[in-house]
């Protein structure tokens, strides 16, 4: 497995003089968005990737143990099992596909890690928000804590949002010195920062983010809360994405990316590997580099994988709710 980016010292160079070219960002995605295709069985490989990437999210005020439950069964049985089954997805009668992570708010980890336990000792990672998600306006030293509490009930992956006030008054250096000190409150879990990039303003802003958290020690970018007005989009994705190439070119290091909110069909799906697999290779096809940050997603991928299997769309009572 490839080393953990350790982040490198503040470089005031690396974020000067950037230049974004919109009408080329916009054209390059428009690429993506309307001319990549895949038909048949290429089509189900690529959705049963998707389903091994999804982080499937609940981040609801009226979140409860049972519903939490629900979310844990079926991140470790994201496709009813016969379609598992016709595909090829079993070895030695073992379900072979689960999501990538469950995410969570900070109290309902432990609720997931008793689901979790039940399913048979599985190894599905926690997730957990933290800092003050979505909007981030706690104090840094709640924060800090609010890190350290969750990976003590036993989150893995902590997915926090950077100080956009810092991002939008050009404190460039103040963003990295806070998510260093959370990079260092994670200890071994992975760190994912949430640009919120429908609120930072302009696409040089969303790049600067990018390669500022990621000299910070970040182990993926995240586009979104999933709580702004605008979340996930393709022209601000491949900024994202340029910016991981060119830190991995300078540092040697591969840092993840995970798109949030928004993402609902299966065809989306497709669309975001495409652009990982065109843009920085097949390692950024997997779960260890890509996630795709969403609760509804998983839904329409299962319809699409019951059509290739059986050739109809399923009813409405053919398929598990989730």
């Amino acid at each position: 497995m490839a080393a953990r980016n350790p982040g490198i010292e503040y470089d005031e160079t690396w974020i000067q003089n950037v230049y974004i070219n919109l009408p080329a960002v916009k054209r390059r995605a428009e690429t993506l968005g309307t001319r990549r295709t895949v038909k048949k069985q290429w089509q189900a490989a690529w959705l049963l990737r998707a389903v091994s990437c999804i982080d499937l999210t609940t981040l609801a005020g009226d979140d409860t143990p049972a519903n939490v439950s629900r979310l844990c069964y079926k991140a470790r049985n994201p496709i009813r099992s016969d379609l598992i089954k016709a595909v090829g997805m079993q070895d030695k009668g073992k379900l072979c596909l689960t999501t990538g992570a469950v995410c969570v708010y900070p109290s309902r980890i432990q609720d997931c890690a008793k689901a979790l336990k039940a399913c048979n000792g599985t190894k599905i990672p926690i997730a957990s928000v933290a800092t003050g998600f979505p909007a981030g306006q706690t104090p840094l030293k709640t924060r800090l804590e609010e890190i350290r509490q969750a990976v003590e009930d036993g989150a893995r992956e902590i997915d926090i949002v950077i100080n956009r006030t810092m991002a939008l008054t050009g404190d460039w250096k103040g963003v990295y010195n806070e998510v260093r000190l959370m990079r260092e409150a994670c200890g071994e879990a992975h760190l994912k920062t949430i640009l919120a990039t429908g609120e930072l303003g302009s696409m040089v802003n969303v790049y600067k983010a990018s390669m500022v958290c990621m000299m910070a020690g970040a182990d993926f970018i995240k586009t979104s809360t999933g709580k702004e007005g605008v979340n996930a989009t393709l022209p601000v994705g491949l900024v994202m994405v340029r910016a991981i190439r060119e830190y991995y070119q300078r540092t040697n290091y591969k840092v993840g990316f995970k798109p949030a909110g928004g993402i609902r069909t299966a065809k989306d799906a497709c669309t975001w590997l495409s652009l990982m697999k065109e843009e920085l290779g097949d390692d950024w096809t997997k779960p260890n580099l890509f996630r795709f940050g969403a609760s509804s997603l998983l839904g329409d991928i299962e319809r699409q994988i019951f059509h290739y299997v059986t050739g109809r769309y399923a009813a409405a009572h053919e398929l598990p709710m989730a």
